[in-house]
């Protein structure tokens, strides 16, 4: 796995954790089937966590992306059955605390100590592209936007995020289309609607950012829609 100009063998067991706008990619070494269980929290649910646990409402960040801990791992494969189960509302709460507060406790610290400083001509590149996603951009439209050369943008951008610009919008993208496919819509309106320029480039990058193909992502959230609805 790649995340952040950084690259680790990720074995059975371990626990990925990622911030919000970390792109990252997978690829299978020894030739088998990827299988990973996986849980998005929305930013407002962690920092209502990170209220809850700490005293303080303000974002948590990780010191590892990738870490090896049997206790964690196993509350989080328990949760994660419980959710695909349609367990208690109350028992799923209370895994899903436990699970967030053991990681806060050994791993956390205030997300602004592990992302890089951003300045302000990074962020508003950052703000035009969630804004502007479906269009097509170039690095012209973040230059203009950010008052920063070709050059000083990217190694700026870089730096700051561990990705090109290029990387972060796609990551904006993909995430976009995921809530496109769990509402049902078809795979190439969820490519027009976000950008892509045609459904061949998006089903190549979503594979590669979420590790299934958008046809088979939208079937499973699909099947757990009807299991628990």
């Amino acid at each position: 796995m790649s995340c952040k100009n950084k690259e680790y063998i990720v074995g059975q067991g371990n626990i990925l954790l990622f911030q919000p706008n970390d792109t990252h990619s997978c690829v299978q070494c020894d030739g088998g089937t990827l299988d990973y269980r996986g849980l998005n929290l929305p930013k407002e649910t962690m920092l209502s966590f990170a209220e809850e646990i700490t005293g303080q409402r303000v974002p948590i960040g990780f010191s590892e992306n990738v870490i090896k801990n049997d206790e964690l791992s196993l509350y989080l494969h328990s949760l994660h059955q419980m959710i695909m189960d349609g367990g208690e509302a109350f028992e799923k709460e209370e895994m899903l605390l436990l699970l967030i507060s053991f990681l806060i406790e050994q791993y956390g610290q205030p997300a602004r100590s592990c992302i890089p400083e951003c300045s302000e001509e990074i962020e508003r590149a950052c703000v035009f592209m969630s804004e502007h996603f479906p269009e097509h951009i170039t690095l012209e439209n973040l230059c203009k936007c950010s008052g920063l050369s070709k050059s000083t943008l990217l190694r700026g951008f870089t730096r700051s995020k561990g990705v090109t610009p290029y990387r972060y919008l796609q990551t904006i993208r993909i995430g976009k289309a995921k809530e496109l496919l769990e509402k049902g819509v078809s795979l190439v309106e969820a490519a027009i609607q976000t950008g892509f320029s045609d459904q061949s480039h998006f089903s190549r990058f979503f594979h590669m950012f979420i590790g299934l193909s958008p046809a088979a992502y939208r079937r499973i959230r699909g099947e757990n829609a009807k299991k628990h609805g």
